[in-house]
């Protein structure tokens, strides 16, 4: 009930191929700079129970294993879905090797809120300007404070004015626009980012579908015209001669 799928052998292999592919998705982006996950951002999901619609909290298992195969030291998970992303907050509270920065929804489910590293509240209605100006402040801020090996971005689309379960008003272009800032703020710092679609919610699954492809459009975008693949190869040396000094 509160996970709110009924269980089925579909939902089981579904819930697997999930986090299985974000794991993919961070590997490929510590390895050539930039990847997308078609699905992901189950950021309800705490370490012994599913909430909202999210069973295993596929941030936060991709976080780890990346870092049990010293692919990454510090990882920030950059979570602009509406809802705070309470079960990835809950299971970092007390690890400072991820930082959780979580945008969201003031007034929005999860009603009774974790602590993530930094959670930024936003009244219901905001728009494009003061949503993406405080992106603008607050990301490459922490960028130049944690200095992640390693970013991983939830983009949800349920931020979207007509989204059933937001309640906030951000246009189509501001989708883009965000998805645009994030990866390209994280190229300009040398830190591989990991997409995932996170939540969003309409009757028309084709038009859901459409906005969920935005992130991957920039994404292919920021490839062609960025090539950062070119980029990370003395990155990940850097990493493994920083492993070999702790040693």
């Amino acid at each position: 009930r509160r996970i709110g799928f009924p269980w089925s052998p579909p939902l089981v292999r579904r819930t697997l191929l999930e986090v299985s592919g974000t794991i993919l998705t961070a590997q490929l982006a510590v390895e050539f700079g930039l990847a997308c996950n078609l699905g992901g951002g189950t950021h309800h999901a705490h370490w012994d129970w599913g909430s909202g619609f999210t069973i295993f909290n596929d941030l936060a298992v991709a976080a780890k294993v990346i870092q049990q195969q010293k692919r990454a030291n510090k990882i920030l998970i950059v979570d602009l879905d509406v809802h705070q992303g309470d079960g990835t907050a809950a299971l970092f509270a007390n690890d400072p090797s991820v930082f959780t920065l979580s945008f969201h929804c003031e007034k929005n489910f999860p009603f009774r809120k974790q602590k993530s590293d930094l959670d930024v509240s936003f009244a219901a209605g905001t728009g494009d300007e003061q949503f993406l100006d405080t992106l603008r402040r607050v990301l490459p801020s922490l960028l130049s404070s944690e200095r992640p090996d390693l970013v991983l971005y939830d983009a949800g689309v349920d931020v979207w004015a007509g989204d059933k379960l937001g309640e906030l008003q951000i246009s189509e272009r501001g989708l883009a626009d965000r998805d645009r800032f994030v990866i390209e703020t994280c190229m300009d710092a040398h830190v591989p980012v990991a997409c995932v679609i996170g939540g969003g919610y309409d009757d028309d699954r084709h038009k859901l579908a459409a906005r969920h492809a935005i992130v991957h459009k920039v994404a292919s975008s920021v490839w062609v015209e960025r090539e950062p693949w070119k980029a990370f190869g003395h990155k990940r040396h850097e990493l493994r001669h920083s492993e070999a000094a702790h040693v």
